[in-house]
């Protein structure tokens, strides 16, 4: 079996360690409090484990060969962690949206795993037989098409090369690509810093202060002088990692109140802090998310990052993957944490599974370009594009692969839940 066919292969029984072993293996950085509120939530269905177990799929791509290829992957590429940003220049681009994994790797691991997730996402969403492999189809020819248009450019027409909002609709009725236009417009007026504000911030006595909400953001029991003492330690470590022109906008801002929160699935446990600061006008309220970083689910695999603080290493991936990345990107260390900084929405549009379900191979193709673009930056399109060929060979090894780990995902999910109901593993929507 040459290289391709090894690849495509996924058998199970090359495991070293339970899917289990591996997701409780990244208990040790969590905070424990939440550890019950992660499985709980994975546990909910095959898609929302399949967010979460980015680790067990790591370390499921490593037991076969590789194309020795080396891009920067994002390392957690299924399709809802595509969407759109907003760039410097406030206009809204199409582009992977999620780093907290991304190292230098393989470039086709990065695409195996959007074309499982659709496979999954299809099957949660209860779409009708064949669409989860017509949208895994949709995300390896669009990845393929996008890497063999890159081949043939420039390597600066690459790096400034842009995907805007409408690639995901093309190809689609007049009148649905038009709807879902007005859409994204909509939601993008609403999840900037002032819409977050009228959303999360309440004032009491004359002070703004950000609404508490038990499955989102939490005090801890935090009194005003320690959540002062939290924030300015990020402040001054943030400062040496940003670029000195901004340090006076930096400056400009001022911190009203800080909340812990809890984020997403994968991520619960994490620890994040969301700050609501001020601007010396009086009239801009930013949002600012601290999130904390922890070695990448595939170092045991590839070797350590070259970043010694896992918040630079996130940082740098993400201004290496996206075309145009959050001015206020930056990170830090505290209390023996890596965290990177970003802005909290700032006009980033997440889908939902359900929200795309209605053209989900449109969506996947346009997450393959993105995936591809970002791929190029990083890598050699010429020798990946060489690699994919010309053949359906490349296609139908990552097809086959997404197949049958779509249904592993499927049982290791239901493992966890068999682990859950008999006391092994502690879940809870509540409680901490």
């Amino acid at each position: 079996m040459g290289a391709v066919g090894a690849a495509a292969a996924w058998d199970p029984t090359v495991r070293e360690r339970s899917a289990l072993d591996r997701l409780r293996a990244q208990e040790a950085v969590r905070d424990p409090a939440l550890l019950p509120l992660r499985y709980a939530r994975m546990a909910q269905s095959p898609w929302t484990y399949l967010r979460g177990a980015a680790a067990v799929m790591a370390a499921d791509l490593a037991t076969a060969p590789h194309s020795g290829l080396t891009v920067q992957m994002c390392g957690d590429a299924h399709v809802l962690n595509f969407g759109l940003w907003a760039s410097p220049e406030r206009r809204l681009l199409f582009d992977a949206r999620d780093f907290d994994e991304t190292l230098p790797g393989p470039f086709e691991w990065d695409l195996k795993r959007p074309a499982t997730s659709v496979h999954v996402l299809a099957d949660a969403e209860g779409l009708v037989a064949g669409c989860g492999e017509d949208a895994a189809g949709a995300a390896v020819d669009g990845y393929r098409e996008a890497m063999g248009r890159y081949s043939r450019m420039g390597e600066l027409d690459v790096w400034y090369d842009r995907i805007p909002p409408d690639v995901p609709l093309r190809g689609l009725t007049s009148e649905f690509a038009e709807a879902a236009l007005r859409t994204i417009e909509k939601q993008s007026r609403k999840r900037t810093h002032h819409g977050a504000a009228r959303q999360l911030v309440s004032e009491e006595g004359g002070r703004r202060h950000i609404v508490l909400d038990p499955m989102k953001r939490i005090d801890e029991g935090l009194g005003p002088e320690e959540r002062v003492r939290a924030y300015e330690q990020v402040y001054d470590t943030y400062l040496a990692s940003i670029p000195p022109h901004l340090h006076r906008l930096v400056a400009r801002f001022r911190r009203v109140d800080s909340v812990r929160q809890i984020v997403g699935v994968g991520s619960v446990g994490m620890r994040v802090w969301l700050h609501l600061l001020e601007g010396d006008s009086g009239v801009q309220p930013v949002f600012s998310q601290a999130k904390q970083a922890t070695a990448a689910v595939y170092e045991e695999f590839l070797g350590p990052s070259e970043f010694a603080n896992h918040g630079e290493r996130v940082v740098v991936g993400q201004r290496l993957m996206q075309s145009a990345s959050d001015i206020f990107l930056g990170h830090m260390r505290v209390d023996g944490h890596d965290y990177y900084v970003r802005q909290f929405r700032d006009m980033k549009i997440i889908p939902t599974g359900r929200q795309i379900s209605g053209y989900l191979p449109r969506f996947a193709a346009a997450c393959g370009h993105a995936l591809a673009k970002s791929h190029a930056r990083s890598g050699d399109p010429q020798a990946i594009a060489g690699y994919i060929g010309k053949g359906k060979a490349f296609a139908d090894g990552i097809l086959r692969y997404a197949r049958a780990y779509a249904v592993q995902n499927r049982e290791d999910h239901a493992d966890l839940r068999a682990a859950i109901a008999d006391g092994v593993v502690e879940a809870a929507e509540r409680g901490w």
